[in-house]
């Protein structure tokens, strides 16, 4: 079966947004039959790309020694009673207002501030989750919607990645930098103890923040896309932690150089490939999820935040 170009790389969008947790199997095959006009044909082109049956299903394959204890439930729920959550936030940018989701710990003193930055598919609420995840770590967190140009994250996940196909690097770039100065400001948050983490193309977004402000002192960059120019490294202020996926080869690979450079301007960094694991694997709402080794790595993101934030 031969599928034109142009529809094959919706497919593979699909295919994407299924592994990062948009949608289910059964969607995923709803969908693509919509394109294909069987089910049949369907199924075949998703047999053909072999993608992971259900989330979860590489959690068992391999045995991680890991120094974390990993919790049954990783998610924190926007009532939570240990937390101030404010679901959307609203503060000036170049373009206009920027949509964020806040948290901070409730009863708390001045904190550092951590800016968690979403994949292609917006604020959904597994980054608004995240984002109170690191506020129960002991920081003001704010999760960033940069799709606040064109109007927020809606809630399709396929009319998302589109929306986020039509921002630009420099767009979204002034918009990162515009909520490093909103989180600075907060009278609750410690202006020169401010830090940043991204997952996939938020990873991408992470590093570019990273190379075009002095205002981090920390930022991790979960498989990153893309990697940054190696041109500009000398830019680079904030100490970097890199996680990457041995099984998205393509991507861990062009990492490579970076590091290497990196260490050729004795940049302070750290750098860990998962055994294992794929492309997204910290995600807990996708097919690609793998709880020891996101466990383990978000372990690692707390202590690199703890250990150059305080």
């Amino acid at each position: 079966m031969t599928i034109e170009k142009n529809m094959q790389n919706y497919i593979e969008e699909l295919a994407h947004l299924y592994v990062d947790g948009a949608f289910d199997r059964r969607e995923l095959l709803k969908r693509v039959t919509r394109v294909l006009g069987s089910a049949t044909a369907a199924t075949i082109a998703l047999q053909a790309m072999e993608l992971p049956a259900h989330a979860g299903e590489h959690e068992h394959k391999h045995e991680f020694d890991f120094e974390c204890e990993c919790p049954t439930d990783v998610r924190v729920p926007e009532d939570a009673h240990d937390l101030e959550v404010i679901h959307q936030v609203q503060f000036p940018g170049e373009a206009g207002p920027i949509f964020a989701h806040q948290a901070r710990p409730k009863h708390a003193d001045l904190l550092p501030g951590i800016l968690v930055i979403h994949e292609n598919r917006g604020l959904n609420e597994h980054i608004r989750d995240v984002t109170r995840r690191a506020a129960r770590a002991g920081f003001v967190a704010l999760g960033i919607d940069l799709l606040s140009r064109l109007g927020g994250t809606p809630d399709d996940p396929e009319h998302a990645l589109a929306l986020y196909q039509q921002t630009t690097p420099e767009g979204r770039l002034a918009d990162m930098l515009s909520a490093v100065d909103y989180l600075g400001g907060l009278d609750i948050v410690q202006s020169d103890r401010l830090a940043a983490v991204g997952f996939c193309a938020g990873g991408g977004n992470c590093w570019n923040l990273a190379l075009n402000t002095d205002a981090l002192s920390a930022a991790v960059a979960f498989y990153g896309t893309p990697v940054p120019p190696i041109a500009m490294l000398d830019n680079l202020t904030a100490p970097v932690l890199a996680i990457y996926a041995e099984l998205d080869r393509a991507l861990t690979k062009n990492i490579l150089p970076v590091i290497n450079r990196l260490e050729e301007l004795q940049k302070p960094f750290g750098f860990h490939i998962y055994e294992g694991t794929n492309h997204a694997f910290h995600n807990d709402t996708g097919a690609s999820y793998n709880r020891p080794a996101a466990c383990d790595a978000w372990t690692k993101t707390l202590a690199f935040f703890v250990e150059h934030l305080r």
